[in-house]
């Protein structure tokens, strides 16, 4: 396989909260079980997850760019909302602590999608249709940013952030993730110029 290049996929709005996202409450990843997971890192130590969508691309957040056994995942084909309360995963290398170390094992969890009404009470000020959110709970902090994820197979949303400050508390807010679907022109356009 030919050296992979970062498609680096920037969430347009920006974000007052602290991008701090890593799965908490999950269990350890079975070997082998997400093909498609990659570990970004830097000066050989882990910084951000990210996915295969191609056998030349990685697709992880945009400010994870400064920080043997692979498959690909699909992403999604046209532009479509995934339905509140869709059963998800996500899987990360990030903190399992709001303040701890980022996990030398690739950790897993089951979430679902909230409403797009409930993200936009939840998320007011950095609220955008290019962003999709899941349940109330801290399933990830820093060192999970970039990383899918995935609804029936599919990759349709890219860990972004989640406010860490709140994990733990009744005013938790909802981890936040950026729509693949709503950059499949820019996504096929430079995909399909590899091809």
């Amino acid at each position: 396989m030919t050296l992979i290049s970062l498609l680096l996929l920037a969430t347009l709005v920006p974000s007052p909260t602290r991008s701090d996202v890593g799965i908490i409450n999950g269990t350890e990843a079975k070997p082998h079980s997400r093909p498609y997971m990659v570990s970004v890192q830097r000066n050989g130590k882990h910084t951000c997850g990210g996915f295969l969508v191609s056998e030349h691309f990685v697709m992880t957040a945009a400010h994870c760019w400064n920080y043997q056994r692979i498959s690909w995942i699909p992403i999604p084909t046209k532009d479509k909302d995934i339905k509140a309360k869709q059963a998800c995963s996500v899987a990360g290398w990030g903190r399992q602590e709001t303040n701890g170390s980022v996990s030398k094992r690739l950790m897993e969890v089951d979430v679902r999608v909230m409403d797009n009404k409930l993200c936009q009470k939840y998320w007011r000020t950095v609220y955008s249709a290019l962003r999709m959110v899941t349940n109330r709970t801290c399933f990830v902090l820093q060192g999970d940013s970039g990383g899918p994820l995935v609804c029936k197979g599919t990759a349709v949303g890219i860990v972004s952030f989640t406010d860490s400050k709140s994990c733990n508390s009744p005013k938790m807010l909802p981890n936040v993730y950026t729509k693949i679907s709503k950059f499949l022109p820019w996504i096929n356009g430079i995909v399909g110029s590899m091809k």
